[in-house]
């Protein structure tokens, strides 16, 4: 006898991933009077591989969602620090400031946030999106078929959908892995750093309960000389005396770092298949930049107003519509990513970054623009 999957209610606009693009569109597009569907793989709260420091450009649009992070115990920062592992360093002050806020406590309230917009989120993984006759039909491991107009991509950096669209980006393997775990010790409230080690570099900063947020990413082929994570940090990140006094003078919080590998920061399109890709779905920034979570909250409010337009009838088509959003999300992010890549490709060559740091050590005002580069201006509300 044949199974025939449950076929759900249709939706105005299903959203695949429940992360900051998938909630703050999900929100975004429920305040209008949309009917949404999310389908995230993971239970709230949870821990994610992650920066955990958002720019306060963010900040208008998170009022206007309904989200206070400082209520939540987000960590103001103003200042950045940079260091190399010969032990040069240089700070500055950010030109726009940020704040510092786990994943499990941000997505948490984004989605309690999304329900109380009657939301409608069902934990459940996506195996496969189809475009037929205008309209979508989203497959998941659960054998339930859903139903939309329009679905968003905001699943994260890599997913089995992607094997499932083909897209370009999926094939070429990626030597990066992120390691992240939380400590607690002596650390400013007000600092992100940004530490460089041979084959990687290091965020630091603080987030709510005053942990301090360590996730660093490496090359692959460095880190797999060794045994494991605790080797490769003592005789590798340690070589960075800056590091070094953070792991060694603080107490973990986890049982173990979190980890992931196969990290891709191989450009990707905004659009594949007629699904609006959000976030790092959509493309990923160099984590030195510090920005990718902002960059996501941004494309999911880019992606929410055209939505919105194009269900409105104020975009005549849903060619238009998409065309609309790839020149969006270009005009936002392409400068952003190029200059991650280059910043990137500095800090990957020794003597290069040496040679780097002796420049902004003399001319100090160049930092503060580098980072403008990598950050938006704030966020225009609705």
């Amino acid at each position: 006898m044949r199974f025939t999957p449950l076929i759900k209610v249709k939706s105005d606009v299903i959203i695949v991933g429940g992360g900051l693009a998938g909630l703050t569109s999900a929100i975004h597009l429920a305040k209008s009077g949309i009917n949404i569907l999310l389908i995230e793989k993971n239970k709230y709260p949870t821990h994610k591989v992650c920066g955990e420091y958002i720019s306060n450009e963010v900040l208008p649009y998170f009022k206007f969602l309904g989200i206070d992070p400082f209520q939540l115990g987000a960590k103001r920062i103003k200042n950045f620090e940079l260091s190399l592992p010969n032990s040069k360093s240089i700070n500055c002050q950010l030109p726009l400031g940020g704040f510092g806020i786990s994943r499990y406590a941000i997505d948490a309230a984004l989605a309690e946030k999304a329900k109380s917009n009657d939301v409608e989120i069902i934990q459940d993984k996506v195996t496969d999106i189809q475009f037929l006759d205008d309209e979508f039909i989203v497959l998941t491991k659960n054998n339930t078929t859903y139903k939309s107009k329009i679905v968003i991509g905001a699943y994260g950096k890599r997913s089995e959908v992607d094997v499932r669209l083909k897209r370009r980006f999926i094939n070429k393997k990626s030597p990066f892995l992120a390691v992240k775990t939380h400590v607690l010790g002596d650390f400013p409230d007000d600092l992100v750093g940004l530490h460089n080690f041979k084959g990687g570099y290091c965020g630091t900063s603080k987030v709510e309960d005053d942990a301090i947020n360590l996730c660093y990413i490496t090359d692959y082929k460095a880190f797999k000389k060794y045994k494991n994570i605790d080797e490769f940090q003592r005789k590798v990140i340690f070589k960075n005396k800056k590091l070094k006094s953070i792991f060694t003078h603080s107490k973990s919080v986890f049982k173990s770092p979190l980890s992931i590998s196969q990290i891709s920061f191989s450009p990707k399109k905004p659009v594949e298949k007629h699904i609006l890709m959000c976030g790092d779905t959509a493309g990923l920034i160099h984590p030195l930049c510090g920005n990718g979570m902002s960059m996501a909250i941004r494309s999911g409010q880019m992606v929410s107003q055209l939505i919105l337009n194009y269900l409105n009838s104020e975009i005549g088509s849903r060619a238009i519509l998409e065309r609309e959003y790839q020149k969006a999300w270009k005009k936002a992010f392409n400068k952003r990513l190029r200059v991650g890549r280059f910043i990137a490709s500095i800090l990957n060559k020794d003597r290069v970054a040496e040679v780097m740091m002796v420049i902004l050590q003399l001319f100090p005002g160049i930092l503060p623009i580098i980072i403008k580069y990598t950050h938006g201006k704030p966020m225009r509300t609705p």
